[in-house]
């Protein structure tokens, strides 16, 4: 933590140990001695935003703000054009949080953040651009799904070195599709609204695909094969592939599907993969009834009681 103590115009800056600033603002004026700053210490206060005059402080490296009323990061603290871009360690957990900004993906230095004790629902999709991270602190939120990859879009299966991950205490029922891509040393997973293995008969209606998804089927299967004349000419067309760059493939016959898929869940021993005494359910998409009713796999449909 920090070893030293500034003095600002309503602030003063503690090590982790202080109870004693109870102010709720900072002044919005950063004084350019500041500047350089590396490590602020604001935990144990009250305030009700991230201030915005933090915005200035461009060498910062490490940010505490636990044990506050925190409801809001306003955009122009990270912004477009972040300044906090060599931004390491930030720790905003015990507020009262609802929201993570979409602009927290532009902080690419970021190693460590701590969300605990929130109230927190979802995560920014932008969250895969934070591909520094190695903990990443996320219990005692109401999270119900982390980020997936689908289609052209990266989920948290992209942070290649995440060690440690704590989402216990929230309100998952499963794990995203590439969560086992993940080489965790550390899952704290505990307290959540998992599925369980409980097989049990359940009714397949009928299946009936919409045009839509029938030509973006086809579509997508010709654009695999590099020779064909749909491939070459769906360049021209941008509204469709914008369109189509949001299929996805069928967890078991790997065929493309656009809209209209089969949840699916697989329970995945962990024992195999990071070495630990843990089986956790992860999310798995199939395209059709047909691939669901084949034999030799391990992925139920999700039911609910």
């Amino acid at each position: 933590m920090c070893s030293f103590i500034v003095l600002m115009p309503s602030v003063r800056i503690y090590n982790e140990n202080s109870h004693e600033n109870k102010e709720n603002a900072m002044n919005e004026k950063v004084c350019p001695n500041f500047w350089p700053l590396t490590e602020l210490n604001l935990g144990n206060n009250s305030l009700k935003e991230v201030p915005a005059v933090l915005a200035h402080l461009e060498s910062l490296k490490k940010l505490y703000l636990y044990s506050n009323q925190i409801t809001l990061v306003p955009p122009e603290v990270i912004g477009v054009f972040p300044v906090l871009v060599k931004l390491q360690h930030l720790s905003v957990m015990d507020n009262q949080l609802e929201e993570v900004p979409a602009e927290l993906g532009h902080l690419t230095e970021l190693t460590e953040m701590n969300f605990t004790f929130n109230n927190v629902s979802s995560l920014p999709q932008q969250l895969y651009r934070c591909r520094e991270l190695t903990k990443l602190y996320l219990a005692r939120n109401k999270l119900s799904h982390l980020p997936e990859f689908f289609g052209n879009t990266f989920g948290i299966g992209a942070l290649a070195k995440l060690q440690v991950l704590d989402v216990a205490g929230n309100k998952l029922s499963m794990f995203p599709v590439e969560f086992y891509l993940l080489r965790l040393k550390e899952l704290h997973c505990e307290g959540n609204r998992f599925i369980r293995c409980e097989p049990m008969s359940a009714v397949q209606h009928v299946e009936v695909l919409t045009l839509k998804e029938l030509v973006a089927r086809f579509v997508l299967q010709e654009d695999r094969n590099r020779l064909s004349l749909v491939h070459r000419m769906l360049p021209h067309y941008p509204p469709l592939t914008v369109l189509l760059a949001s299929g996805s493939c069928c967890a078991l016959c790997r065929g493309p599907f656009l809209t209209t898929w089969l949840e699916c869940v697989h329970f995945i021993s962990l024992r195999k993969v990071w070495f630990v005494s843990l089986i956790i359910p992860v999310r798995a998409l199939l395209c059709s009834y047909k691939c669901f009713n084949t034999s030799g796999h391990a992925y139920y449909g999700v039911a609910s009681r």
